[in-house]
């Protein structure tokens, strides 16, 4: 790989703590700390993404790369750093934080031009790993590596995964917070993007009252990364502002399209880019649940439920407004902004339900016809991915019974039967109300509604595999994850066995990495 035309502008143009410090304190008016990767003696390399690689320009994989992807041995251009921000967690203010176990490598330029950060995770504390010891599992590394991977595939924005490698060191973690810490496997991921700019990071400096600092930091983050805005004085900020209230509500319209649920939509967990970031507690839909949520550490709450992620990214970018209202100085305008992001959203939503039942436009009567929807998926307990699968395949001669039966988590009763039959039937008249033809209609739901999604009981199948030693799931998960509109391995593409519904990594997960 060509690390060596890795720079670092980000520490290039803002202040920073270079005292190289590993110790965990408050760094109060700065936005980063140089840090060096604790390195590790004994790594081995179990994924490597190759593709990716060439496409951000550091070229093909050779041995002598592997330290390089645990943080060893780093060449003198690579001048590794940590960055500061703050944030709200579970709806409280939490003060500063930072990448506690994150610690970016700086960025590359591939030859068109488009340049991407590169940034370890789980190589080592650093000066906002606040009591942590900024290593990370292997169990949190594989599901990072292959979700983030995933969700690319998927078409949605969101980080993505250079590297997978063992550490050669053990873990001490409570995977479940019981009072029960146990040994696992070390590992380190390699993560890519076009930047890690969250939240948080604006909520720090407005927070400290650094506000030259927060201009200049917004004002190198339009440079950078949003080229679309050439406006000037505070109307740059407006611009800003919209734009990323904009990416947000698309970002979440994609969540909800492939059933993902982040499981911590703290503040500190969401980029100004629209990107999907730090993949925790996630899990892709399996039953169809709008109070869903993956994550142990949110119940009973429930806050960053399935059903609530549009409205929990709202109350987020509440908090991005309070610490841009320094240089927008419009209330209103923030505001009304903000009282918009709603109606854009649902409009978005809607016109997305649309085009995974087929509907080539938005009618007035489908508001009532996806709430119906949204009830009987709920009652009978239908897998989401699944049902629409089904759907697709419908003909005049189905048995509607045992259609839908395979992809259902309930027994369905004759009850539930005549619901589902009514709903097919309101499902065949709807459709009737296009104006393009029934293969445009079929086309439009299968490049919306994917046929394979990376579920829970999969990650926990191959992360056993891979802490046995064996890498065989992991090599078909990655090249079913590149294909998720299609059917490359039909034994993945059935709802969650009986038997892992109550197995902790399988439908519910802790905070815990």
């Amino acid at each position: 790989m060509n690390i060596e035309r890795i720079r670092q502008p980000f520490i290039e143009n803002f202040p920073g703590d270079f005292s190289n410090n590993p110790m965990q304190r408050n760094t109060p008016k700065v936005l980063f700390a140089t840090i060096k990767p604790a390195g590790f003696n004994q790594p081995e390399l179990i994924a490597f993404n190759e593709i990716l690689s060439k496409e951000i320009g550091l070229g093909k994989f050779e041995d002598k790369d592997l330290d390089f992807l645990v943080g060893n041995n780093l060449p003198e251009n690579v001048k590794t750093y940590a960055t500061a921000y703050a944030g709200h967690q579970f709806g409280n203010w939490a003060g500063q934080l930072g990448d506690g176990r994150a610690i970016l490598a700086g960025e590359i330029t591939n030859e068109a031009g488009k340049k991407t950060e590169i940034q370890w995770k789980g190589a080592g504390a650093t000066p906002y790993s606040r009591h942590a010891d900024g290593r990370a599992v292997l169990r949190s590394s594989v599901r990072e590596y292959l979700m983030s991977e995933a969700m690319h595939h998927l078409g949605v924005p969101t980080t993505r995964a250079l590297s997978l490698a063992f550490t050669g060191e053990d873990v001490m973690r409570d995977i479940m917070y019981s009072g029960n810490p146990q040994l696992e496997k070390g590992a380190v991921v390699i993560r890519t993007a076009e930047s890690f700019l969250r939240f948080g990071h604006f909520e720090l400096m407005s927070a400290q009252r650094e506000y030259n600092s927060l201009q200049e930091l917004a004002d190198f983050t339009i440079e950078n990364y949003f080229p679309e805005i050439t406006s000037s004085d505070s109307q740059r900020y407006r611009d800003f502002f919209q734009n990323i209230c904009t990416r947000t509500a698309d970002l979440m319209v994609e969540w909800f399209r492939v059933g993902f649920v982040h499981g911590v939509m703290n503040t500190d967990n969401m980029s100004v880019l629209g990107l999907t970031i730090d993949y925790g507690p996630y899990s892709m839909m399996d039953e169809y649940d709008l109070n869903f949520t993956p994550n142990t550490t949110d119940l009973p709450g429930r806050r960053y439920a399935f059903g609530k992620q549009g409205q929990i990214a709202q109350w987020n970018l509440w908090q991005l407004a309070n610490a841009l209202h320094p240089l927008i100085k419009d209330e209103k305008f923030l505001e009304d902004t903000l009282n918009n992001f709603g109606t854009y959203f649902w409009e978005a939503h809607d016109q997305m339900l649309c085009k995974k039942f087929g509907f080539d436009q938005l009618q007035k009567e489908d508001e009532d016809f996806f709430t119906n929807w949204q009830g009987l998926m709920q009652e009978l307990q239908l897998d989401y991915t699944l049902f629409f699968s089904q759907l697709q395949k419908i003909t005049p001669e189905t048995d509607i019974k045992e259609h839908f039966k395979k992809v259902s988590y309930n027994l369905l009763n004759d009850q539930m039967l005549e619901k589902l039959n009514n709903f097919i039937k309101s499902y065949k008249a709807r459709l009737d109300l296009n104006s393009i033809s029934k293969e445009a209609s079929l086309a439009l739901m299968e490049k919306t509604n994917p046929k394979f999604i990376l579920r829970n009981y999969l990650l926990y199948e191959c992360i056993e595999e891979i802490s046995n030693g064996k890498k065989e799931m992991l090599e078909k998960l990655t090249k079913a994850l590149q294909f998720p509109y299609q059917e490359i391995y039909p034994e993945f593409s059935v709802k969650r066995p009986s038997g892992y519904d109550d197995t902790a990594g399988c439908s519910t997960l802790s905070c815990s990495s």
